[in-house]
């Protein structure tokens, strides 16, 4: 009974501490995003400095979308609009890993030592991701998709940026809500319902094979990071590797089943490829770097 009242109570705390946190953090990005157009995001892309250029891309890619949804979108319309390709894959890679969701949920979770850790590593692999597929010619890789965009309408009444903002606060939030209760949930199952020694003998932080299989595994179970990030913490607290935990939601917010369908759309299967085994070996590598570094 004990264990009931137990999981009720930290469903309860999680859950609106993880709704408040969204619902600010959603309201912060859609100012920035109204700010940040996609023919200015092209401009900064485009740098005398090559290396700067990729600089740019993923530090945008950190303050823009957060998700492949998004994510997705601009980057077909800035790839037909003829932005740098590498900046671009930097922009790709950056945003759904660094993005300003997953670095404060990561910060609630796993503490700002990992977090910062975690933002260096991510960062630079994105940055050298970028500049190896150019270098490479992977630009030949890249469909011809032709982006159609809305004419804006003069006589249309502007609205205030803060209305604009609550409303993509909404639209962000109701479809995530389910998905943000299934991860609570099972999280405050696994706090209070899992054995410790179970999760020790099965992903325990001594054995380095989990790292490899777990960035596998997190391709096809990640949804979303508010989902997925309190099941990690749930795991770690009960035993699992912080190195593992990490790779599971790099691999799987990285490279997940929506947007590497959306991606097919866009890259030839030798890109699709590509950007999967890249997301794999940065989320083995960070998860491995985390584990015995930290």
């Amino acid at each position: 009974m004990s264990n009931v009242v137990s999981f009720l109570q930290q469903f309860a705390i999680l859950f609106i501490e993880l709704t408040l946190l969204f619902i600010v953090i959603s309201f912060i990005v859609s100012l920035i995003q109204q700010k940040v157009t996609e023919e200015q995001i092209k401009q900064i892309l485009h740098r005398p400095n090559k290396w700067s250029g990729y600089l740019y891309g993923t530090g945008l890619g950190a303050l823009t979308p957060f998700c492949s949804c998004s994510t997705i979108p601009i980057l077909a319309g800035l790839l037909s609009s003829k932005a740098p390709f590498g900046p671009s894959m930097s922009f790709l890679v950056a945003s759904p890993l660094l993005n300003p969701v997953m670095i404060i949920l990561l910060v609630t979770f796993l503490g700002w030592k990992i977090t910062v850790f975690y933002f260096v590593i991510v960062w630079v692999f994105a940055m050298i991701i970028g500049f190896v597929w150019e270098k490479s010619g992977f630009h030949i890789y890249v469909k011809d998709v032709q982006v159609r965009r809305k004419k804006s309408t003069e006589n249309q009444p502007a609205i205030p940026k803060w209305k604009l903002a609550l409303q993509d606060v909404w639209s962000f939030f109701v479809p995530v809500l389910p998905f943000l209760v299934l991860g609570v949930f099972i999280g405050a199952f696994i706090y209070n319902f899992v054995p410790e020694s179970l999760i020790i003998q099965i992903a325990g932080s001594d054995k380095p094979w989990t790292i490899p299989i777990a960035s596998v595994i997190g391709i096809p179970m990640y949804i979303r990071a508010e989902v997925m990030l309190p099941i990690g913490d749930a795991l770690i607290t009960k035993g699992m590797g912080v190195g593992a935990v990490i790779a599971l939601l790099i691999g799987g917010a990285g490279a997940s089943l929506p947007e590497v369908v959306l991606l097919s759309k866009l890259f030839k299967r030798k890109l699709v490829i590509a950007f999967i085994l890249s997301i794999l070996f940065v989320a083995v590598l960070t998860g491995f770097m985390i584990q015995f570094i930290l």
